[in-house]
């Protein structure tokens, strides 16, 4: 099993290499990295354990830095069997490799799992003097007090390590049956068998035709597993419940909020927001695009379907590189530079497939190598903006890179905030740069489209997991039940313009946030009203504007929300914020409306 793909490269679909990390699963120096991690994280045991409360400062900062050399060695490895993993879902060779490895580095971050349960309980007065004590130890203090946000919710020790223990045979088990499932299904589109990607591709066609046939296709392929489906669902939702009760969260989504560090509250106005302007912006757009393309309603699969009588620009691979690197070079160079290394260093996979991921993600790996990128282009427009989305996480990873393990991570929230301003600048590139008016007013609508997919559903989708958690609590629900939730909640944000009927009840099964991140979805929302406030700002030439937005991407995990974003006077719990970045998009549709004159 080598996975270094430089044989078959197309110049148009390139694939990355992996051998920065390593040259294959047999590499001996992957056996050694993990073996010297497993080493490692006996002798911490062995020295520390019992002891983390009596250490001084320097001693517990000295001690960190051990944990967190440990991490990142058993981490990289881990990051490989991922890589590797999500290129090739439907190799069993690999998805061996990748469950061993699993276990192996499940097995040494249990072992140091002593650690963090010890520090948790130190006394905040006890910890505050070896703050004073110790600068090293201070530094640390983002991350500590991060994990510190648990300390309600603490379980015994013997409980804690039970969890962490059985964890690889809970969740990522299941996560592991959803990809591994969704990979080998076939849909039966025209006569070919074609995977998910494939499908999901052909449904922006321009053709109307092709767009129904892969509707039906999409939904006919998955109602085949839906047991399977919903038996996954059921089971991640009851684990969550059992977990939550022990530790006493009430909100299925209020673990994952602490982990993202951002307050019940500010995603509950976020939420309330969004869901209160459904009709200002979805139900609007979805009318005037009906009322475009000459319909009272538009079936669900024409819902991203290209604008009529207009046709779509096609982008070669070295049109979309030049596209995205010129459109992040205008804002500054120096982001530029940063993501022209993930074309020359071949850090991005975006040949499509069989086999491979559906989606899209950019993979921070550790701070030691450097992130992967993996996409599947088939030269639309919409895979530019994902192209400029994934390689704005990866700006940011590198970026963010310099902090160091512990101290990189950034929550899901502001980890979308790149992401999106990337492609929010690369979608401003390509606008200032038509100079036909129709075009303008398709590329307009298309940007529409990507904003209320971020938003309005996303929200949507935060609604369903939130209902479908709820109704799991008085017992299992059938794919029909969940089907039923699923409706109501796409009905309700869509509007009266978008026709759903019966072949749309499956398509809450192939979303895989649900699956392999709970309560996810709301994070899109987030860093896209975030983005657009700040783009507001930007555009209104705030001052030393670029400067601030490197450093807040370079904080990583070493900030809070208020804190990044008070340099900007910003705040998110204010709801007047998420109102601004809600605006944009109604501008947006405002634009579209004056230009038909409606």
């Amino acid at each position: 099993m080598n996975d270094k793909a430089t044989a078959t490269r197309a110049p148009e679909s390139p694939t990355w290499d992996l051998s920065d990390l390593y040259t294959s699963p047999k590499d001996p120096a992957l056996e050694a990295d993990l073996d010297r991690a497993q080493s490692q994280a006996d002798a911490l045991k062995d020295v520390y354990f019992g002891r983390i409360a009596d250490l001084d400062g320097a001693g517990l900062a000295e001690t960190i830095a051990k944990y967190e050399e440990i991490l990142e060695g058993a981490f990289k490895v881990a990051s490989y069997a991922q890589l590797l993993h999500a290129a090739r879902s439907d190799d069993a060779e690999v998805a061996q490799f990748h469950q061993m490895t699993s276990e192996r580095v499940n097995d040494i971050t249990g072992v140091m799992l002593f650690f963090t349960l010890e520090l948790n309980r130190i006394e905040d007065a006890a910890l505050a003097e070896k703050y004073k004590a110790s600068e090293a130890l201070e530094r640390y203090r983002p991350w500590i007090e991060g994990e510190r946000l648990m300390r309600p919710h603490m379980l015994s020790d013997e409980l804690e390590q039970l969890l962490h223990e059985k964890s690889v045979t809970g969740r990522p088990a299941w996560a592991r049956l959803f990809d591994e499932t969704m990979t080998d299904l076939r849909f039966s589109f025209q006569g070919s068998e074609v995977t998910v990607a494939d499908v999901l591709n052909r449904m922006t066609d321009s053709d109307p035709g092709v767009r129904e046939a892969a509707g039906v296709a999409l939904s006919a392929g998955l109602k085949s597993r839906m047991r399977v489906f919903a038996l996954v669902l059921n089971t991640i939702a009851k684990d969550k419940e059992i977990e939550d009760k022990k530790r006493g969260f009430v909100r299925p989504m209020s673990s994952r909020n602490i982990a993202n560090r951002v307050e019940d509250e500010v995603v509950d106005a976020l939420a309330g927001a969004v869901t209160g302007n459904y009709a200002r912006l979805a139900h609007r757009y979805y009318a005037f695009k009906a009322d475009w393309f000459g319909v009272e309603k538009l079936h669900w699969w024409d819902r991203n379907a290209p604008i009529p009588t207009t046709e779509e620009r096609r982008f070669s691979w070295d049109e979309a590189r030049e596209t995205v690197l010129n459109a992040y070079a205008g804002f500054t160079p120096d982001m530029a530079t940063t993501a022209k290394r993930f074309f020359d260093g071949s850090w991005i996979d975006a040949e499509a497939r069989p086999g491979k991921n559906s989606g899209a993600f950019a993979h921070p790996v550790v701070p030691s190598a450097h992130p992967y990128v993996l996409m599947n282009f088939y030269g639309k427009p919409r895979d530019v903006m994902t192209l400029a989305h994934e390689l704005g996480h990866g700006v940011h990873q590198v970026l963010a890179a310099e902090q160091g393990p512990l101290l990189s991570d950034t929550p899901l929230t502001l980890a979308e905030t790149a992401s999106v301003f990337g492609e929010m600048l690369t979608f401003r590139a390509i606008l200032d740069g038509e100079p036909d008016a129709a075009k303008r007013r398709v590329l307009l609508a298309g940007k529409v489209e990507d904003m209320l997919n971020a938003v309005v559903r996303q929200i949507a989708f935060h609604t369903f997991e939130t209902q479908v958690h709820d109704a799991r609590r008085k017992g299992e629900l059938t794919s029909e039940a969940i089907s039923d939730i699923w409706m109501a909640t796409q009905s309700e944000s869509l509007g009266p313009h978008i026709q759903l009927d019966d072949s749309y009840r499956t398509l809450w099964s192939y979303i895989p946030h649900f699956v392999h991140t709970p309560f996810y979805v709301y994070a899109y929302a987030f860093g896209d009203c975030l983005v657009n406030a700040l783009y507001g700002l930007y555009q209104d030439g705030h001052p030393r504007f670029q400067e601030k937005y490197l450093e807040m991407l370079s904080a990583g995990g070493t900030l809070r929300h208020r804190e990044l974003l008070a340099p900007f006077g910003l705040d998110a719990a204010d709801p007047a914020f998420w109102t601004r970045g809600l605006d944009v998009i109604s501008g947006f549709i405002d634009e579209l409306e004056a230009d038909a004159g409606k």
